[in-house]
């Protein structure tokens, strides 16, 4: 039978709502994301997620990876945007 261990992890409240509501989204917690997370990375044998240091060409970071995590009321007014940074049509 496999030991179960516990993990404690500091970080900020408002962070931590956030990721909370979107894994509640999602309709898994955030608990078993940080489970999920620790699986693949094993899985991997690496990080689950490119990492990288961050550039000046933000122009190329969308949404989340942006800091913003909102849908446009337009979606349209993407489109030319999405174009130029995957070069679909």
């Amino acid at each position: 039978m496999a030991k179960e261990a516990t993990l404690q992890v500091r970080m900020d409240s408002e962070l931590k709502e956030q990721a909370e509501l979107l894994y509640k989204q999602l309709g898994t917690s955030l608990a078993e994301a940080v489970r999920i997370f620790a699986r693949q990375s094993v899985e991997e044998g690496a990080m689950p997620f490119v990492m990288h240091l961050s550039s000046n060409n933000s122009k190329r970071r969308l949404g989340i990876a942006n800091g913003k995590y909102k849908i446009p009321d337009d979606i349209d007014e993407s489109n030319d945007e999405i174009v130029e940074l995957f070069g679909v049509k």
